[in-house]
């Protein structure tokens, strides 16, 4: 049984790679697609017209250099192979390809073996694989755009009521349904205390519902744990970028991918777990 579980597990890594691939398409396109929306709305309130353009979505165009344009390849496309047989540069013009598309493919991956390895093949395991996909790419999209997404903060809401409610999760659908609900309430009333008070607005609307999503799908008893977790990941890494000059331009650092990592802690070890690693 032991053997079993473990090639189960390293099968679904494998397939887990696969993904991580179109996890990195995601997260490139889906917030260009995003502005080419609001440009189109923009500009049809306004009475003008946009030029004809070539389709851009998460399938067209091919893949390619950014620099160069040349399309990639399947064999210059292989998770994680691919990027140490080409020692990290385009093919064509020796561009440096990020160090991030292999880590997220790894990531994925990982993420992928751990799921099936703690709860085999079974639609748990699918369904807190959708969960981790969808937290990795809001993380990465939010520390890139200070975006998160409708397109996936909204699925992943009803993702995990609907879990609870088929008992995927392992949380049960009345503490999933009031953790969806107190996760938006508690940012949504800080949110408003701190502009009342400043002036200013510390988070945006999609941290809500990031927050609401965590609930759904671990229940409102596991709030706490994960926004102590997120804070205190933030602050220290605020606090480095700050020292080192990292902060970009208005001196501030997104909470989605904070409460991302918390969420995947939470999944990995447990919501009570966070509350030991913090001294709590």
């Amino acid at each position: 049984m032991l053997v079993s579980a473990w090639f189960d597990a390293t099968i679904a890594g494998v397939f887990g790679l696969l993904i991580g691939s179109f996890l990195n398409v995601v997260i490139y396109r889906l917030p260009k697609i995003m502005e080419r929306q609001w440009t189109a709305e923009c500009a049809e309130l306004s009475g003008q017209e946009l030029p004809k353009t070539e389709p851009f979505n998460l399938m067209l165009p091919r893949s390619h250099c950014q620099k160069c344009g040349h399309v990639i390849r399947w064999h210059e496309n292989i998770p994680v192979l691919s990027y140490l047989f080409l020692r990290g540069r385009c093919s064509a013009c020796g561009t440096p390809i990020s160090l991030r598309y292999p880590l997220v493919e790894l990531s994925s991956g990982a993420l992928f073996f751990f799921c099936v390895l703690r709860w085999g093949v079974t639609p748990t395991a699918l369904v807190w694989f959708a969960f981790a996909a969808a937290v990795l790419v809001l993380g990465l999209i939010d520390w890139d755009t200070t975006l998160l997404p409708d397109d996936i903060t909204l699925p992943l809401l009803w993702g995990g009521l609907i879990a609870a409610g088929l008992q995927w999760s392992g949380t049960p659908l009345t503490s999933a349904l009031w953790g969806a609900v107190a996760g938006y309430l508690s940012l949504w009333l800080i949110y408003w205390a701190f502009k009342l008070v400043t002036g200013k607005e510390g988070m945006g609307f999609g941290d809500f519902k990031l927050f609401a999503a965590l609930g759904a799908w671990f229940g409102w008893t596991a709030l706490v744990p994960i926004i102590l977790m997120a804070s205190v990941i933030g602050a220290i890494i605020g606090i480095a970028m700050k020292f080192s000059s990292g902060l970009r331009e208005g001196g501030y650092v997104p909470f989605g991918p904070f409460l991302a990592g918390a969420g995947l802690t939470a999944m990995i070890f447990g919501p009570q777990s966070i509350l030991r690693f913090i001294g709590l």
